[in-house]
């Protein structure tokens, strides 16, 4: 108790004091600017990925990601045109895993594959035979992870 008097009045405990009330000032600011780095991390981060192609952000995030770029048909026959696709190397594994090709054939012969799973199955719906006369399917390798199919 006689202790505590001693540094009231000789302002020792205001120092003291103002020390605690420093140290907890300096730990809030800390608390602010990692909070503020943080948020400084996220922002640049949602702005990269912002700045990515959806196929790279599909990528990123360990997703399988494929699209239809373009479509064409002939005026000349309209049975013949094509479709432009691309897609990442997820897509490729997932249909591997769904049993449309095997370590070693060609990412475009997997993706043909599945293609023609797919517009078998459209016609089925709407009652039509898929195995019906309709021109024939080229798949043309344009780039990595690009297909021109015709």
């Amino acid at each position: 108790m006689l202790k505590k008097f001693i540094k009231k009045i000789t302002g020792i405990q205001a120092i003291e004091d103002m020390k605690v009330e420093a140290e907890a000032a300096a730990v809030e600011a800390v608390k602010v600017a990692a909070k503020a780095k943080a948020e400084a991390e996220a922002a640049k981060l949602e702005e990269e990925t912002a700045k990515l192609t959806p196929k790279d952000r599909a990528t990123a995030q360990g997703m399988p990601y494929v699209t239809v770029l373009d479509t064409h048909v002939n005026k000349d026959n309209i049975k013949n045109g094509f479709f432009e696709l691309d897609w990442n190397d997820l897509f490729i594994v997932q249909l591997k895993q769904a049993g449309y090709g095997f370590d070693g054939d060609p990412d475009e012969e997997i993706v043909d594959r599945w293609f023609r799973d797919i517009v078998k199955g459209m016609l089925e719906e709407e009652g039509l035979d898929p195995n019906r006369g309709a021109g024939y399917i080229n798949v043309v390798p344009i780039s990595q992870g690009k297909s021109e199919v015709s």
